[in-house]
């Protein structure tokens, strides 16, 4: 973007400046530390100048916004033409104590709904079942069977709103029940406007919730996808999520590496079903964390949606800007909230939150600031949304598109962050002889990926430890008599209260219907069929999440992790 004459006049220029400006101001007063980097350990430069980004061709590596490689934002006008999705995830209890929330937060003004299940749920167990016990709507929603549904959404038009539904073993019992109950309250399929989680890579590589092994769970996955591009495909199958692998320690550049690696992964095992990468392709969704380094932050999602556009044309032919776009929600860095002095956390979750708007997502969910604590309060969680409305709505960071773009120092940076992503993914792929699917399948059967993320998340501990890393009322600024806000508490009832409608459920429902819909459920994983339509009726006669994926736990067995040392 500059020619050889432009660049060799600010070399000089800033030769000039080192010597007579800078160099007096560090023999006077220094700096305050040897090395800057960011919470990935990424250093940073002291300056940045157009030198940084010579080699940057504007039309193939910025260009518009709208326009691959959509490194400036995936729509035209941004959040000029309308704010990002704003969604708080909500969910303990039972049933009607999470619809409560929802009502509540609706009246608040969030703009979607992002529904946590308890524990039982996300591993496809019935409230009744002895593991279970304990764990019942303690930090999410029980969901037994298509009656706990029915309540969750009671007075909410399934045709008017978009729901996320963060669950992955049993994402496919969950969606089979979001589309029986809009069968029920008469809502056009295609009408279904959501996002389900479903990404069982994620979860091997460092969320650690499965039931069957690694290839089953992706043929499940595939099937979620192939079914709802034909029936509901306004609605998101899949999110895959770096989320839980930054949570896990990893970097911020190991984060978008094993996404978009396992983004491809799905990409490959879909065509290999034979679908269209037209018409799959832009129902991919993306889930990704904000760190408290606001600049590292907004290069990883710039780099991430230059890198995802590129290799979808380059490697899978995709020739529509809707298959190439990246489109992704952003949560806050659960794992930067401290106990100590909570209502810090307020603070790290705006500048979070601004780097999420800055980076270009189209969704947002703001951690609650006594989520270190507990599940968080009705106080807690407004604060949270107000922190995006106050965005939103005062900052003015929501006025111009991608409003960092130009800087040396992103443009710098975001051209890192994607050197050292792609030397991640090429990694992957010749570990798959250069297939994707089977690298990442390599990758967790070996414990590449956890090595990985172990290894980053141990230096960064270490950097705490030695003081290296500030984390402001842990290791810095600490006081004695800390605050502690009121938390929410989960009635001890819960678990009683939710296994008697199980039960009900159980004993009003047609056990000849539950007994042959199961058998269909068989029948579909046994002839290598998409098991959703028998999943839909399944779940329509009240067959149980558990009943359900203890077919799936008979056919494929279960999984146990294997770590080799590196």
């Amino acid at each position: 973007m500059y020619d050889e004459d432009d660049l060799s006049a600010i070399r000089e220029s800033r030769s000039e400046w080192e010597a007579d400006t800078l160099g007096p101001a560090l023999d006077a007063h220094g700096e305050r530390q040897d090395r800057f980097a960011t919470v990935s350990n990424l250093e940073v430069d002291r300056l940045y100048t157009p030198e940084d980004t010579a080699d940057r061709d504007y039309e193939d590596d910025l260009g518009f916004p709208g326009e691959p490689p959509f490194t400036r934002g995936v729509y035209p006008t941004m959040y000029r033409g309308r704010t990002w999705t704003m969604r708080q995830f909500a969910g303990f209890g039972t049933a009607e104590e999470t619809n409560e929330r929802f009502q509540y937060l609706t009246e608040e003004g969030q703009t979607g709904l992002s529904v946590a299940f308890d524990m039982p749920t996300l591993m496809g167990l019935d409230s009744d079942h002895r593991m279970s016990d304990g764990e019942v709507g303690k930090e999410g929603v029980a969901v037994d069977t298509l009656r706990d549904m029915e309540i969750l959404f009671e007075g909410i038009d399934l045709g008017e709103v978009s729901t996320s539904f963060t669950i992955n073993p049993s994402a496919p019992v969950i969606y089979a029940m979001y589309v029986a109950l809009a069968d029920r309250q008469g809502v056009d399929r295609a009408q279904l406007r959501g996002t389900l989680q479903n990404d069982m890579f994620k979860e091997f590589i460092a969320q650690k919730e499965w039931v069957v092994p690694p290839e089953p769970s992706l043929e499940l996955v595939t099937d979620v996808i192939e079914f709802s591009v034909a029936q509901t495909p306004k609605f998101k199958p899949v999110s895959i999520s770096g989320y839980h692998i930054r949570e896990a320690g990893s970097t911020a550049v190991q984060e978008l590496a094993f996404t978009l690696a396992d983004g491809l992964a799905y990409v490959e095992a879909c065509l290999d079903r034979g679908l269209d990468i037209e018409a799959f392709g832009p129902t991919l969704s993306f889930f990704f964390n904000s760190h408290n380094a606001i600049f590292e932050e907004v290069a990883k999602f710039r780099a991430g949606r230059r890198i995802w556009a590129r290799l979808m044309s380059e490697w899978y032919d995709a020739e529509t800007d809707a298959a190439r776009a990246m489109k992704f929600h952003t949560q806050t860095a659960g794992q930067s909230l401290t106990a100590q002095q909570p209502l810090n956390n307020i603070v790290r979750v705006t500048i979070q939150a601004l780097a999420g708007v800055l980076g270009g997502t189209q969704s947002l969910h703001t951690n609650s600031f006594d989520e270190a604590l507990a599940l968080p309060s009705e106080e807690a969680v407004r604060v949270a949304l107000r922190t995006q409305q106050i965005i939103a709505e005062e900052s003015g960071a929501a006025d111009i598109v991608d409003p960092l773009g130009g800087s040396f120092a992103i443009e710098a940076l975001t051209d890192e962050v994607e050197q050292e992503t792609m030397a991640y993914i090429e990694e992957i792929r010749e570990m798959g002889d250069g297939s994707m699917r089977a690298g990442v399948l390599r990758g967790i059967e070996d414990g590449y990926f956890q090595r990985e993320i172990q290894d980053a998340a141990y230096e960064y501990q270490e950097r705490v430890e030695r003081g290296e890393e500030v984390v402001v009322g842990v290791n810095e600024y600490t006081i004695e008599e800390d605050t502690q806000p009121d938390l929410l508490q989960v009635d001890e009832d819960v678990q009683q209260r939710q296994r008697e409608r199980l039960a009900d459920v159980k004993a009003e429902r047609d056990d000849d219907a539950v007994e042959d819909a199961l058998a269909d459920v068989q029948a579909a994983v046994d002839a290598g069929e998409n098991v959703m339509p028998a999943l839909v009726e399944a779940v329509s006669v009240y067959a149980t999440m558990g009943e359900i994926m203890a077919v799936f736990q008979e056919e494929y067995g279960s999984y146990q992790e294997t770590l080799s040392v590196a």
